[in-house]
């Protein structure tokens, strides 16, 4: 087997479902770089649960390449697998366990790299970062890019190794969360006129969020480099009521805005909270004045928008050895380390199309294609 093969199989083999803690894999990788004479440091959350790792190799004081990665996975609960999922198995070609592709193929090529980063002759530094949490909204980074922004020399690039089948990718959308609490006056439904249904106010939010939706259609630029090319919301999970006698007092919804690049999903959530004060409080409030529409903010990142004509994408075409840039559907960290000054590109192997599902694999041949990738960094970093 090689390294990055070895290395994946000892990755997978930590359950690092976003529930749950990432220090045991975290404490393997700095074990690993530590035994490679790489120091790294940790950035804990609060409760010294989770923690986001950031090591350098080569000269600190010019600015280099980050290799950025997240430890945590997607849940398996409820999926049919046929291999254990936090077991490496292989098959026909293909590396099967839960974030083979998503992401911890990639990390495993980047820590296979550390001994040859060790040995060369690097000019310019490459830096290693794993952060917790992508999963859940691209919670983790954010402190570690704090850290970052806090440094005298800041990195030119970041190469986000989500699963692209190792094309280069300059964009993706952005995306807000949303929750929406809606109390209203609980009454026997015999006297239905007396109480304020929490979930018929709740559907006319929702009504009035479609509307909103289709109007994004028609009211902002497309882009079609996006499938599909205009920003989307919708509603993903709705609660409310007690039982079919009583009007219900309390009902609530999730939405969320997924925006291309150039536009502000906030303009949406404004737009809602603007017409439920308008428009639906007053009424909801005459009958009973303890009556709220509540909305929180449960994730967010931005997007990213990566010029064609810059520094960043001519250094991902060079290690990919292509200039057929594109956009994906799905989010990551990029936008964060863009908005923080970093320019950022989304480069890794395997496919999304195998991410999130039973069975998720990657392919031998991508593993050893992003080897390669990853040795014209070195090169590049040496230059």
């Amino acid at each position: 087997m090689s390294t990055s093969r070895t290395l994946l199989a000892q990755l997978v083999a930590f359950d690092t479902t976003s529930r749950l803690s990432n220090l045991a894999l975290i404490d393997f990788v700095q074990r690993y770089l530590d035994g490679h004479g790489v120091a790294s440091e940790l950035i804990y959350n609060e409760q010294k649960t989770k923690a986001n790792l950031f090591a350098t190799i080569g000269p600190a004081d010019v600015p280099g390449i980050v290799l950025s990665g997240h430890t945590d996975v997607v849940p398996v609960d409820g999926q049919a697998w046929t291999f254990p999922p936090f077991e490496l198995s292989e098959a026909d070609g293909k590396l099967y366990g839960r974030g083979t592709a998503d992401m911890k193929g990639y990390i495993a090529c980047v820590l296979a790299q550390v001994p040859a980063l060790t040995q060369a002759a690097l000019r310019r530094p490459v830096h290693i970062a794993l952060s917790y949490d992508e999963e859940v909204g691209c919670l983790g980074v954010r402190s570690l890019l704090t850290s970052l922004q806090a440094r005298a020399v800041q990195p030119m690039l970041c190469v986000i190794g989500e699963p692209t089948e190792l094309k280069p990718v300059l964009g993706h959308k952005g995306k807000v969360a949303v929750r929406c609490d809606v109390r209203g006056a609980a009454c026997h439904s015999a006297h239905a006129p007396s109480g304020v249904n929490a979930i018929e106010y709740a559907a006319q939010l929702i009504n009035e969020l479609s509307r909103l939706g289709q109007g994004l259609k028609t009211t902002q630029p497309l882009d079609a480099r996006y499938d599909p090319p205009f920003s989307t919301v919708q509603t993903g999970v709705i609660s409310g009521g007690a039982a079919l006698n009583i009007v219900p007092e309390q009902c609530r919804f999730d939405f969320e805005v997924r925006a291309l690049p150039a536009y502000d999903p906030q303009q949406v959530v404004m737009a809602m909270r603007a017409y439920a004060e308008q428009t639906l409080l007053p009424a909801m409030q005459a009958v009973s004045a303890q009556s709220e529409i509540r909305f929180s903010e449960l994730s967010s990142y931005p997007g990213l928008d990566t010029p064609l004509d810059s520094h960043a994408a001519a250094l991902i075409g060079e290690f990919c050895g292509s200039q057929a840039f594109a956009t994906v559907a799905f989010g990551t960290e990029g936008g964060l380390f863009d908005q923080c000054g970093i320019a950022a590109v989304v480069c890794g192997p395997g496919s999304m199309e195998q991410g999130h599902k039973p069975d998720e694999f990657i392919s031998a041949e991508q593993l050893d294609a992003c080897d390669q990738m990853l040795a014209r960094v070195l090169a590049f970093a040496c230059r």
